[in-house]
């Protein structure tokens, strides 16, 4: 038996087998769809606001607080901004539909395009109120999002809870001026069996 337990462990940490407590162990279907499917981007809403294509509503497992961080090199790529420059950030969990799914959000907003406005005293808002804030700045925004999945880092695993051998989606949101100039970065860390993302072009 110690080697049937090590043999389907072997086969879970591989992402080949699913074990439902209270019912067994079950072979992963690779055809198997998400219990979500979400519509990526931000739309405009009728009365200007900036809201989540998906209409998922997320809650905050704890109020977002704002920190700074200085960027490092590959944000400072991304965001076109030397390394080392002061950047305000958002760190949070959020949740949704009783808990599940879980998603990690992360925000940049680099110190140097806050300079010159009410937002040098006070931090901006977290998304989605930031893009209203930027848009009454003076920027006519638009967005542009990269995908890529990788395994969890053991506190993305801790927060996200998925199961062995499953990795997580990893997307990128740059919101850009009208100019494609960077005015800030988020990362999105999603459980990748529970979602299915649909781009519409």
């Amino acid at each position: 038996m110690p080697n049937v337990r090590q043999g389907l462990g072997e086969l879970r940490a591989s992402g080949l087998v699913e074990i439902i407590m209270g019912r067994d162990t079950f072979a992963r279907s690779p055809h198997t769809r998400p219990s979500h499917t979400r519509p990526r981007g931000v739309r405009r809403a009728l009365e200007g606001r900036y809201v989540e294509a998906d209409g998922i509503r997320w809650a905050y497992t704890e109020p977002p607080a704002a920190t700074r961080a200085d960027a490092p090199l590959a944000l400072a790529y991304l965001l076109r901004i030397p390394p080392g420059e002061p950047m305000v950030t958002y760190d949070a969990l959020q949740t949704a539909d009783r808990g599940r799914p879980r998603q990690l959000h992360r925000m940049y907003v680099p110190f140097s395009l806050l300079t010159d406005t009410k937002y040098e005293e006070e931090a901006p808002p977290p998304a989605p109120e930031l893009y209203a804030a930027l848009a009454d700045l003076g920027n006519e925004l638009h967005f542009t999002e990269y995908v890529r999945t990788r395994m969890p880092l053991p506190d993305q695993a801790q927060a996200l809870r998925p199961p062995d051998g499953v990795p997580v989606l990893h997307i990128i949101r740059m919101t850009l001026a009208a100019s494609d100039k960077p005015l800030a970065l988020e990362e999105f860390h999603l459980p990748g069996d529970e979602l299915e993302l649909i781009f519409c072009l």
